[in-house]
Order: structure tokens, then sequence, then C-alpha cells
């Protein structure tokens, strides 16, 4: 069988957007955070600092997306999900997607599709003053004029691309954050309204549908909706099947897991067990998720405790397994369209969870996938 390992991509590895000076002043994106790690202390069954076998690139050149997506393809990824956003009325670290992937010339080799990253933009990213992310830099909720704005720029610009991913026919689209979704909309009725017009426009553009797929968080709630929503008191699960969602995802194994901290085997075993309920929910077409590891010390100034540790290639690959098993049982059984998997991630180096090689192991992740996914 063929799978879609589709690993999620952070695209703040170049300084071509002049507002990610805001977080990083020396103009190369977050490579700054990376080349700053430091041994804190506290890491058991872990070592820092691990430094990039490909270098600190700029990952909006298309020469360098070239080997990115040579190196992916031969081990198995097959598809970048890649980390969208729009702040301050307007798009946000798209030069890796657009100068980057979009213009490397073997970027038709593998697929791609992206997933709003709609969250809050705090001071998580500047290490100078992470100690105290309350303050809100931008907004991630829109209007729902600039909503309507964002799904005519992406069917244009996106969707109708030959290499975007599809699940039977139909663009998917991930949302990163449902509660600021529908605090776009004031109502869980108005945000369903909005879904059904989106779907509209992209069938309008040619398409079957729209694959409306959501990142799924354990304790996710909609309290804020009114009193008199029709969906106050329902389950995350409840509301989003009414609002218009396909499927869910994991983005890491943290919105599921009681505490993203300890030994990764334990861990793996823990989320598998999870996602097992996950799937027998009526209301939940499910894609499960590999995640690397964590550790999100890099971009704070003190230990943060919440470690994954001991996940070694060897560990990773027998998380590998399990989600293969998982994945395998559900597309026998005809709840899932797709083959497909999600990777946490790409390149996430501040939150320790990436298949891009390092000076520690190399291509062990990597091969893990090969090994494991591909043909």
């Amino acid at each position: 069988m063929k799978y879609d390992i589709a690993a999620f991509v952070w695209p703040s590895y170049t300084g071509d957007e002049p507002r990610t000076r805001i977080f990083w002043e020396q103009g190369f994106g977050e490579w700054q955070t990376v080349l700053a790690m430091t041994d804190k202390g506290g890491y058991d069954g872990c070592r820092w600092p691990r430094k990039p076998l490909w270098g600190y690139v700029n990952e909006a050149d298309p020469r360098i997306m070239e080997m990115q997506i040579n190196a992916a393809v031969e081990h198995g990824v097959n598809v970048f999900i890649y980390d969208w956003y729009w702040f301050d009325n307007r798009p946000f670290l798209e030069n890796c997607l657009n100068d980057g992937f979009l213009k490397a010339r073997n970027n038709k080799d593998m697929k791609f599709y992206l997933m709003w990253a709609n969250h809050n933009a705090d001071h998580l990213w500047d290490k100078r003053n992470s100690d105290d992310v309350s303050e809100i830099i931008w907004r991630g909720d829109v209007s729902p004029q600039v909503f309507s704005e964002i799904c005519d720029r992406t069917i244009e610009k996106y969707f109708k691309l030959d290499n975007y991913y599809k699940i039977e026919g139909c663009p998917v689209y991930m949302i990163f954050a449902p509660e600021n979704f529908l605090r776009s909309f004031g109502s869980s009725e108005k945000c369903r309204e909005a879904v059904e017009e989106f779907r509209k426009k992209v069938k309008a553009a040619g398409f079957k549908d729209l694959h409306l797929q959501s990142v799924y968080w354990e304790r996710g709630r909609f309290d804020f909706l009114p009193e008199d929503d029709v969906c106050r008191g329902k389950t995350f699960a409840e509301t989003l099947d009414y609002v218009g969602f396909d499927s869910y995802t994991s983005y890491n194994w943290g919105g599921t897991l009681r505490s993203f901290d300890g030994d990764y085997r334990a861990l793996t075993d823990e989320y598998t067990e999870a996602i097992r309920g996950y799937s027998d929910d009526r209301k939940m077409t499910f894609y499960p998720n590999l995640t690397i590891g964590w550790d999100n010390n890099l971009r704070f100034k003190k230990f943060i405790p919440g470690v994954v540790k001991n996940n070694t290639p060897e560990a990773f690959s027998y998380a590998c397994k399990k989600i293969k098993e998982f994945l395998d049982r559900e597309l026998a059984s005809g709840k899932l369209a797709s083959p497909l998997i999600t990777v946490n991630s790409w390149n996430e180096w501040t939150e320790t969870s990436y298949l891009e090689p390092d000076d520690l192991y190399g291509y062990g992740y990597l091969e893990a996938i090969k090994e494991n996914f591909a043909e």
C-alpha cells in the first residue's frame, strides 16, 4: 500500500518576511533561536545542543527546497502541510511555500496542503520576552469578510495547483484553532454558514467539494459561545460536526495526552490507545499523527517542565509501527478515505520534533519513515 506521509512545515527558517524581525531581529528567522541553544540541565534522556546537518539554510530558497523535496520523497514523505498565517490583515510567513517549495523545479514530486495556523501571536517566538506570553501581538481570529477573502485567495492561489493534496477529489484545508475559527463569526450557526459558503466557492471553482479538517484538541471547549447557541454545551467533536468539518488529526500528541512529558514509548502507547476511542466516536473521522518529540525549552530563558525523553529513531520506529497498525485497521473497516498520516514535523527544531537530519541521529528519523512506509 502507498501511504500519504504528510509532514507539517514550520515556515520560519527564512529571513525573507520583514515582519519576522519583530521576533528574530537578526534577519534569518527562528534559526536565531536554534543557534542560541544552550544546555539548561534537567534533560534526562535528552541532549542539547543539536545542529542541523543541512546547515542553517534559507528554506525560501528553491534550490534548498529541491534538495529537501528529494530527501523527503526518497524516504517516503510525500506531502508537506504548510503552516499558513494571516495576521494584521495580510499573509505572514508565506515565503517558504511561495518562493521555496512552489518555485522548486521538482515540487510536483510531492503534494502539499495548508493548515491555517489561526492561533494568536504572542511573545512565544521572541526569546527575549517569551517568559511572558500574556500580551497578544496579533489575533488569530478574523472578520467574516476577511475569511471570505482568505477563501477566494486560497482557492485561486493554491487549490488549483495540480499537486495540492485532495481526499476523494476534494482539496484538504486544515484549521489549527477551531475556537478562534468560531470566534471569527460569533456563533456556531454563522460559522456553519461561512463553511457552506466556502464549499460553494470550491465547487464553483470546479472541485467536487471541500474537505475541511481540524486539529483535534482533547480538552477543546467552546464555552465562549452565547447561551442560546445551538452548540453551547456540546462536545468538541459535536460542535465541529455541526459546523461542517469532515475530519480531524493531531498537530502533535500534546492535544491528546494527559501530560506531554515522559518516556516516548509510553507516550506512544497512551496516544494510540486514546485514538482508538476517537475511532469509535461516530462524530469523528480521525487521521492519526506521528509526533517525533517535544521540548519547547529552546524558546525560553528558564526551564519549562514537559519534555519527551528517549525519543530515539528506534523508539520512533516503534511509534511508526503502532500508527501504521491503527491506520491499516481503519482503512480496512472503511472508516477512512485516504491512507493519510500527519507527522509533527518536518522542521519544528524549537519544539524538538523534526524529521530533518541532525548531528545526533543523522537521518535516523527519516530512515524510520522509509523502513515502515516507503514503497
